[in-house]
């Protein structure tokens, strides 16, 4: 009797020892995940070439990071996202369309409208309180954050940076209410004041306001650092400490840069005044290099750590380029080959410079050139992280961009890619207004709300959109538009009306 209990314990002791070796054994295989955003960088502006070619902009621009990256995993020649922030971050954070979470435009004050006055058009009451992690919040969308998802599967979750996805005095605004256990540095503003810590990262000292502040820096206020530097610094402790507690981490690593204002980046400015380069394109050069230096420091700490082996490295931008203001120079010269820069539908506006490493499943120095588009980081990131079966309150447009990561499979054959921006920024130039686009295969057309004219280009051909194909296609302009229509009502999508009349502008179909 006493052999038989002996036999018992141990075969239990096996049993129990076997279940907790499997579960640290899981738990050893998470990976770290870095999700490296960059606000508004354009696709040309690093001296990696994704086009078929290398171009001058890949000359100027000099991001030797970003190669290194990319000589370590995959670069994607057609990443797309939407052409302003908000609604490419609330589409990262929710896996939805633009059109479905409607924060169509950018977000800063409760309940107000970033919306510029039009003289045709009046715009539609959009979620300008962004995305909630509750429900009860007039002109919002309450959903289930990527992160909240990560958080409940066992990863330290920390938010760097920019975070914008709510409007201030709303819970959307503080990134500890969606899902991160660390903040550093965001709140509800798209933008810093400044990036100078001798500025204290504020504006104030231009008469700017108080509401661009970065909040939680206040350690380096006065100091002669960039706030580039400052947060690559405050994301390396963050690391460290999820290393310390014994969890995978999430690094959203969200820098401000390359917003404007454009300030100087030191030391990498003075190189490019001796190039030859305008001030204002000097200036951004140099932040573009001060950025690229963070992602290498960030790469460098993941191998003084031995995390580099088992550390996914997502880079992307939230839109296209600045092109409209601000950079001087020729706007159309600023993003080329393609048409126009940030707040366009034209591919300036929305495609984006895209890099993934994943040691030991993707392929170094390789290249996919099938289209994918930004609500596709949500499940694309949860299932890198081995997450499955988890619930949403909301319905995830996105797909999964994995297959193409193993090169296994891809989610571009027989999709149809979506934009729907019912507003207007506030900025004017080449290519900035109201619309919606559909991208099927090689085939983009444009829907432009004001005057209520096609614009169809064919991107294989035309990459830089110059030549309307919509008279001698005039089948392909009517299966399009009638696509785009379909998708638009199945969102339940706004549109804008017309000021005259006070009635809605008519879907593409309706024309």
């Amino acid at each position: 009797m006493k052999f038989h209990f002996i036999k018992i314990c141990c075969a239990l002791f096996i049993v129990v020892f076997g279940m907790t070796a499997c579960s640290d054994s899981n738990k050893e295989k998470q990976p770290n995940i870095i999700f490296f955003l960059v606000d508004d960088m354009g696709w040309q502006d690093t001296s990696v070439p994704f086009w078929k070619e290398e171009t001058p902009l890949n000359k100027k621009f000099h991001t030797p990071n970003m190669d290194r990256l990319a000589a370590d995993g995959m670069k994607f020649t057609q990443a797309y996202a939407s052409c302003v922030c908000s609604p490419t971050r609330c589409s990262i954070m929710s896996g939805m369309n633009a059109a479905r979470h409607r924060v169509t435009n950018w977000t800063l004050y409760k309940n107000q409208t970033t919306d510029n006055e039009d003289d045709v058009l009046v715009f539609p009451k959009w979620n300008v309180n962004g995305i909630q992690p509750v429900g009860g919040i007039e002109r919002s969308t309450e959903v289930t954050t990527l992160p909240t998802i990560l958080q409940q599967n066992g990863y330290f979750t920390i938010h760097c940076g920019k975070a914008h996805w709510g409007a201030k005095d709303t819970p959307g605004a503080n990134p500890l209410n969606l899902g991160f256990d660390v903040n550093i540095g965001g709140h509800c503003a798209g933008g810093p004041g400044s990036y100078l810590g001798i500025h204290n990262f504020s504006a104030a000292w231009r008469n700017g306001g108080t509401i661009w502040d970065i909040p939680g820096l206040e350690k380096y206020h006065g100091k002669d650092i960039n706030v580039t530097e400052a947060l690559t610094i405050e994301a390396e402790a963050a690391m460290d400490s999820a290393i310390a507690a014994g969890k995978p981490f999430y690094l959203y690593m969200a820098h401000y840069a390359v917003h404007v204002p454009l300030e100087p980046h030191n030391p990498f400015y003075q190189k490019y005044k001796e190039m030859g380069l305008e001030e204002p394109e000097a200036r951004y050069a140099s932040m573009v290099e001060g950025m690229d230096k963070s992602l290498g420091d960030l790469m460098d700490h993941l191998d003084e750590k031995g995390l580099a082996e088992n550390t996914i490295i997502l880079f992307m931008s939230d839109n296209g380029g600045l092109s409209a203001h601000g950079r001087g120079g020729t706007p159309n010269t600023h993003n080329k080959p393609l048409n126009s820069g940030k707040g366009s539908a034209y591919e300036g506006g929305i495609r984006e410079p895209m890099i993934v490493k994943w040691p030991g499943t993707v392929e170094a120095g390789s290249v996919c050139n099938d289209y994918l588009i930004i609500e596709d980081f949500f499940p694309s990131i949860l299932e890198i992280a081995g997450v499955s079966g988890y619930q949403t309150k909301q319905v995830v447009d996105g797909q999964s961009f994995v297959p193409m990561l193993k090169q296994k499979g891809t989610t571009a054959d027989g999709r149809d890619l979506y934009w729907h921006f019912p507003n207007k920024w506030g900025a004017s130039g080449p290519g900035i207004g109201t619309t919606s686009t559909i991208r099927s295969g090689d085939w983009k057309l444009i829907y432009w709300y004001k005057d209520q004219h096609f614009e169809l280009f064919n991107l294989a051909e035309d990459i830089g959109e110059k030549n309307n194909l919509v008279v001698n296609n005039p089948e392909k302009v009517e299966e399009l538009a009638v696509k785009l229509s379909r998708h638009l009502r199945e969102m339940d999508a706004l549109r804008p009306l017309f000021k005259e009349s006070g009635e809605p502008v008519p879907w593409p179909d309706e024309i």
